[in-house]
This record gives structure tokens, C-alpha cells and sequence, in this order.
């Protein structure tokens, strides 16, 4: 669900407010960022398939292949041959594969054209093998492994990128890992370029709709006026409202006002290309990347976090394992002392928002009587936390072993099925329900930047404070400064806080 949704409320002239001139961090250069670290990650994922492929003619070779005595003469020949054989192909393989453009960042136009240029790299990168081993007279190595590896690492290849391939069309069917993208012009290209990202999810972008260049102030010249956000000027409000990854530039502006857009981009984190030749004089040493069919230009890229980010997923899965298999006794008791302390279900799941506004489910201990939630009118005027936050000391509510729960933060054990499933991290801001974000203001939604977490700044640095200003401050701080030591460190203070017993 987008977050837009939840802001309906506020008024479109102040989603326009805002100029350019904010600051602007150095040393982001455009060919830096989640390229690099996507190409990286394709790089070893095709170096580990290839390093599969060779182990498995060597096997292959044993098993079939191998003459009387061979499989001796196998277990004795030196190491370092066959090593070297190894290096000798897997090298130029993966130099072939980049020069083919296997490891672009834009994907490729279809399956079939890079399953091509995958059995084109390998029979190429075979050839230099068989040349180097007639220039080097490497008698002892054996052409049926030459062949085999060439035949195999091909196969392997194939179906390692085509499974790729089909799982990433799966996700960004369901709407998953998709980067929000908009277009910044309102003529014939623009509109042709939207439809074209709209219609294919396979090119893995959601598209949000268009931005009007700063100075035609709104005057489309075609029918694409409903689908404007607003313009150039309020792209930092459009930003944080929509959670824009990508502007892709798609008409000719002035030079000064594509610098501008470029110095914003920088100190928002998102990406700009352009269509390509639209803005040569910016963009000289840059490549040519496809937009599904439409060539575009890199202007600017943002610093990458592809490794910090999928460390901690791994960590997460890994910790959230551990936790479930140390808790599940203690677990299987919570859950019947909550089914014996009273009517109702033993988990009590709630719709949250997520990152960029996704909707949820939840899931926690029981802790409050049935229908709870038709109750907590007439609790309104004995709230004690200010702005959105809802809290009531010594709440009827509550039940006798929900009071304990909370106490000791137990009864959010569950939570780490959410984390395991890929809604929540172990340490975050804590995930909103959906009317508290239906009163955000413009600059609270920066706080849903980040995976929510079952713990988080907040929670062990001011849990008892009633501010919401001082809520939204932490979180946001930990958006903007998050490292894996920084939840290291708020784990370690979670210990103590479940210790100490300072739940609510």
C-alpha cells in the first residue's frame, strides 16, 4: 500500500513548497553506487557457478571418463595443472562476460539474447583455453575435461541465469524490491517512456508518475496532467512523500537547471539518467544503459549499501533462527497462559506499515482483552503520550499475564516470524499503524525509510519519554546513520532493557 494513501489529507500547494540550493555532498560520483556492488555480486555468483562446474567435470571425468588406471593417475597428477587449467578458463570467462555486457547494470533485453551471449562468452573463453594450452604444449591435460568444462560451465551458466531471471520477475510481479521511478518531463517522449515502464514489470520499477519541469510550471503538451505529481521545484517533498529511488530526465531543460536537479539528487540519495543525447556536455564518459527499449544515460548514482543491507538480512535470518529455537519452550508456555488468562486468540495481529509505506501483519502475543480496540475511545482524554503516540498507565485493558508480558517485552516473541519473512529487522524503528500515519507530517515519513525493527534507538533511549518529537528524532537519526555497529549496539542495550524489566 502507498504511503500516499495516508496523506490525502495535506494540501498539494505545500507538497510543491520548497527550492533548490540545498547542500551538497562531495564525492558521489555517478559511476559509484549500487552498480558497482550489483555488478560485484554477479561477478562472484557467476565465479562460484563456474567454480561448480569445474568440480563437477573433474567428477564426471572419474566416474565415466576414465581409463583403466585413471582414476589413479587422476589422484596423482599435480595440483597446481589442474588449478592452473582452472584459472586459465574461468579469467578470461569472466572478462568476455563483461565485455559482452553480462554484468550491465540495466538487464538485458530479453532471456534468450543473454542466454546467447552466455554460450557465446564460454565458447569464446573455451577457444582462448584451447589456444593457450597448443601455445603452452600442456600434454597432460586431458581434451575430454576441456570439452566437458566447456560444455558444462555453459549448462550451469544458463540455468543459474535463468533461474535468476524467473525469480526476479516473481518478486517484482508481487510488487517486491522494485524501485520507484519518475519521469521529469510532460512531453510525447515522457509519455512514452511512462507507459512503456508501467506496462512491464519486468524491467523492475514501479512507476509513480510524472514531474513537471521547473519552468513550464505544469503545461503538459499532452494529456498526462492527472498523472503529475508536481514540479521541479518540490522534488524534495515529492521525494519523501512518494519515496522516489529514479528520476529518469526525458525532456531538454536548460543546463543550469539539470545541474541544480543534480546537485538536489545528491543530497536526496536518488538517481538520475537521462534519455541518452539529451544532455551530452554532463555525461561524456558515461555508457549507454537500456531502459527496457530506450537508451539512457547515467548522470548521477547514490552510494551503495547492497552488502551492509544483505548482511544484515543474514543476520537477521541467523539471530531470528537461533531465538526461535532457544524460545519456543518459553514460547509454547506464553501461549497458554494467554488462551487460559481469558477469552480471545492467542496472537494478536495488526495491520503496520512497513518500509516505503508496504502494509503487514504483525503478530504479537495477546496482551489486552477482547475488543480492545473498541475500548480505546473512551481512553482517548487519559492518554499520556503527546502528539501520535497512545499510551494510559495501568490501561483496563491489559490483561493480569499480558502486564507481565509487556513487562518484559515477551510478548513480542513473535515478531520474529515477521523478520524471518522478510517484513521487519531485528533492529529498526518500530512499525506505525496506519492511523498514525495518516497524521504524519512531511518530514515523519523519513522514519519509514528503513525496515522496521522488533527494537530499535527509541526503545532503549527514551521508551518513557511521552515526546513524540523525541520519537521521530531517534528514529530518524537512525535512518540517517545506520551501521551494523550502530545495531550492535542497540542489541547489547536490549538485553539490559528486557533485564530491567522497563516495558510498558
Amino acid at each position: 500500500m502507498a504511503t500516499s494513501e495516508y496523506i490525502n489529507r495535506n494540501d498539494p500547494s505545500e507538497k510543491q513548497a520548497g527550492r533548490f540550493g540545498s547542500s551538497v555532498h562531495p564525492g558521489h560520483h555517478f559511476l559509484s553506487g549500487h552498480a558497482f556492488a550489483s555488478k560485484l555480486m554477479a561477478v562472484l555468483g557467476d565465479a562460484f557457478i563456474i567454480t561448480f562446474a569445474f568440480m563437477l567435470v573433474l567428477i564426471l571425468k572419474v566416474r565415466f571418463f576414465a581409463a583403466p588406471g585413471g582414476i589413479m593417475s587422476l589422484r596423482v597428477l599435480e595440483t597446481h595443472i589442474y588449478f592452473l587449467l582452472f584459472t586459465g578458463f574461468l579469467s578470461p570467462l569472466l572478462l568476455v562476460c563483461r565485455r559482452y555486457g553480462l554484468y550491465r547494470l540495466a538487464q538485458l533485453s530479453t532471456c534468450l539474447h543473454e542466454l546467447r551471449l552466455i554460450v557465446q562468452a564460454t565458447v569464446t573463453a573455451g577457444l582462448l583455453l584451447c589456444g593457450g594450452l597448443y601455445m603452452a604444449r600442456w600434454d597432460a591435460v586431458s581434451r575430454t575435461i576441456v570439452i566437458l568444462l566447456i560444455c558444462t560451465t555453459a549448462i550451469s551458466l544458463c540455468v543459474w541465469r535463468l533461474s535468476l531471471r524467473l525469480a526476479r520477475y516473481r518478486k517484482y510481479e508481487k510488487g517486491l524490491d522494485t524501485r520507484n521511478v519518475v519521469v521529469l518531463g510532460t512531453n510525447h517522449l515522457s509519455s512514452a517512456l511512462g507507459q512503456h515502464i508501467m506496462n512491464n514489470y519486468r524491467l523492475g520499477y514501479r512507476f509513480l508518475g510524472y514531474i513537471a519541469p521547473l519552468f513550464n510550471e505544469h503545461k503538459a503538451e499532452i494529456a498526462v496532467q492527472e498523472a503529475v505529481l508536481g514540479s521541479m521545484e518540490g522534488l524534495r517533498q515529492l521525494t519523501r512523500l512518494h519515496f522516489i529511488d529514479e528520476v529518469v530526465v526525458a525532456q531538454a531543460l536548460p543546463t543550469e537547471h539539470v545541474i541544480l536537479l543534480l546537485e538536489e539528487a545528491r543530497d536526496l540519495g536518488i538517481d538520475i539518467r537521462a534519455i541518452s543525447g539529451l544532455y551530452n556536455e554532463l555525461a561524456s564518459n558515461a555508457s549507454i544503459e537500456y531502459l527496457g527499449g530506450y537508451p539512457v544515460t547515467p548522470l548521477h548514482r547514490t552510494r551503495s549499501r547492497v552488502f551492509a543491507t544483505f548482511f544484515k538480512r543474514v543476520f537477521d535470518i541467523i539471530f531470528s533462527v537461533i531465538a526461535l529455537a532457544v524460545a519456543l519452550p518459553l514460547m509454547l508456555v506464553i501461549a497458554l497462559a494467554v488462551r487460559l488468562d481469558g477469552e480471545g486468540t492467542i496472537l494478536y495481529v495488526s495491520e503496520r506499515i512497513g518500509k516505503r509505506g508496504r502494509v503487514f501483519a504483525c503478530f504479537k502475543f495477546r496482551t489486552m482483552v477482547k475488543d480492545a480496540e473498541k475500548c480505546k475511545k473512551e481512553l482517548a482524554a487519559l492518554n499520556e503520550r503527546d502528539g501520535i503516540l497512545f499510551k494510559v498507565s495501568n490501561d483496563p485493558r491489559i490483561t493480569r499475564i499480558g502486564r507481565f508480558l509487556r513487562k518484559y517485552s515477551l510478548d513480542e516473541l513473535p515478531q520474529f516470524f515477521n523478520i524471518l519473512r522478510g517484513e521487519m529487522s531485528i533492529v529498526g524503528p518500530r512499525p506505525p499503524i496506519a492511523s498514525e500515519v495518516a497524521r504524519y507530517e512531511l518530514e515523519h515519513f523519513r522514519r519509514l525509510e528503513a525496515m522496521p525493527g522488533l527494537t530499535g534507538l527509541w526503545q532503549v533511549q527514551a521508551r518513557q519519554d511521552s515526546s513524540f518529537a523525541k520519537y521521530i528524532e531517534l528514529d530518524t537519526a537512525y535512518v540517517e546513520n545506520w551501521s551494523f555497529w550502530l545495531d550492535v549496539k542497540i542489541l547489547m542495550r536490549t538485553v539490559l532493557v528486557v533485564i530491567h524489566g522497563t516495558g510498558v
